[in-house]
């Protein structure tokens, strides 16, 4: 079906700086031909020095929703009148839904990191451990999500142990659920890891295939879920060793997906086509 744009159409779109290598356009937009809706979602190229004009902005000719990338996540929420428990803890706000004169922050990476997991059949596994690698925006929203599922422990690996050290404070005091933060070196990593259900990557070092995993293949126990959520490449170096090892393994375009869907459903109140809008996304990947 194709768009057509009139006075009547709603916008949606997503704000950073930059914005340009944003895909999410092409995955609503494919999501709402599909099902018809009178929607186009758009890039806006928004400054920092312009982020509260913009929102005003938006607030005066009635925007629908608004997903915030970098550098605007944390910078937003001083404009917002409501923010959701998980972007409170995560202490960034990736959607914004305007109504009635109000704007409601939420943060949807936490969300769509478990379904994405619950959507390749895998439990989320409550009552065990878990080790993150990394310690920045994703990994915080990472183990914000384990901590609201009711994982026992978790362990944040990363490079610089104070970021670690510090994240795993922050978020323990405020979820009650056991942290501990330490740097990739440490000698008791291979034993955290090896007696966790699940390890998730959220390094950027994943990207580049010619680098090491950041962990052993041999600390992995064969039963443990290794979740990547680098989607480019789509099978990491990581992913490729642990599912040798004989590792349940996901890789990060179906968190990507699921994040941009529950957006989708918060702002038209309609389910969104799950299929169509990963197919759009990886098009719009294999083409970049």
């Amino acid at each position: 079906m194709r768009m057509q744009i009139t006075g009547k159409t709603k916008i949606v779109g997503v704000i950073g700086d930059p914005v340009e290598h944003s895909r999410s356009p092409q995955m609503h937009n494919a999501a709402f031909a599909e099902l018809g809706l009178d929607y186009v979602y758009v890039p806006f190229h928004i400054r920092p020095d312009e982020l509260h004009a913009a929102i005003e902005g938006f607030k005066a000719i009635n925007v629908v929703g608004i997903n915030i990338t970098i550098p605007h996540k944390q910078a937003v929420i001083p404009f917002v009148d409501e923010i959701s428990r998980e972007a409170e803890l995560i202490g960034a706000v990736n959607t914004l839904i305007f109504n009635k004169g109000k704007i409601a922050g939420d943060n949807t990476d936490a969300p769509g990191f478990l379904q994405a997991m619950q959507e390749t059949g895998l439990d989320i596994p409550k009552g065990e451990s878990a080790v993150v690698i990394g310690a920045g925006g994703s990994a915080r929203a990472i183990v914000v999500a384990l901590a609201l599922a009711g994982l026992q422990s978790i362990t944040i690996a990363n490079r610089t142990v104070s970021k670690a050290i510090a994240l795993a404070s922050d978020l323990s005091e405020k979820t009650g659920v056991p942290m501990e933060g330490m740097g990739l070196d440490n000698p008791r990593l291979p034993d955290a890891v090896a007696i966790s259900t699940l390890v998730v990557n959220t390094a950027s070092a994943s990207m580049d295939t010619s680098h090491p995993p950041l962990i052993q293949t041999e600390w992995l126990n064969p039963q443990s879920i290794v979740y990547d959520i680098i989607y480019t490449p789509p099978k990491t170096r990581l992913m490729t060793a642990a599912a040798e090892r004989g590792c349940h393994v996901i890789g990060g375009l179906g968190m990507l997906v699921h994040q941009g869907a529950i957006a989708f459903e918060k702002w038209t109140k309609v389910v969104p086509p799950i299929k169509i809008m990963r197919q759009a996304l990886q098009n719009a990947l294999d083409q970049r």
